[in-house]
């Protein structure tokens, strides 16, 4: 007898890339999480421009996605690593310039604290980044004084619509 299937889970997975072609990493990110059995991609943000915070490098290119998954949070973080070593991601010291980075923000209503995961993301909050793009798809899911506590982070929109919507 088969087990039951999982429901899905809402999940917000962050996106960032300052390394190569920075935009088209982060398109092709987007496309291949939503190639990744048990996960659909149900909404996107615009890409946005933000300078590196914590880290150096060139401007970062930075997006949000919801996606709805059956895949347990672990099991997302591991298909999501694999994409980034696939866009050529090293890990060479804490922060350093990237071809791609993603995170999961939220997962559903869980709260993961292990050595790999912790959601909801711990600096989620502190990073425009982050912040304005998560507004923007799931304004619910952010409270106007949290943004105004980062407008001071500049985050400027990338302005080729074509990367909107799913």
């Amino acid at each position: 007898m088969n087990a039951p299937a999982r429901p899905p889970v809402t999940a917000y997975i962050a996106l960032g890339a300052n390394l190569g072609d920075p935009q088209a990493t982060i398109l092709k990110a987007m496309n291949d999480l939503a190639l990744i059995e048990g996960v659909s991609l149900i909404k996107r943000s615009f890409l946005y421009q933000t300078a590196p915070v914590d880290s150096s490098g060139p401007d970062y290119v930075n997006a949000v996605v919801e996606v709805q998954t059956v895949l347990t949070a672990p099991a997302l973080l591991a298909k999501m690593q694999y994409l980034e070593q696939l866009a050529g991601r090293e890990r060479a010291y804490q922060n350093a310039p990237r071809t791609l980075d993603m995170d999961i923000l939220i997962y559903g209503d869980a709260s993961i604290e292990s050595a790999a995961l912790v959601v909801p993301h711990p600096r989620m909050y502190e990073r425009a980044f982050v912040l304005v793009p998560l507004a923007e798809i799931a304004p619910i899911r952010v409270r106007p004084d949290q943004l105004r506590a980062v407008s001071g982070q500049a985050v400027k929109l990338v302005t080729d619509a074509s990367v909107h919507g799913c």
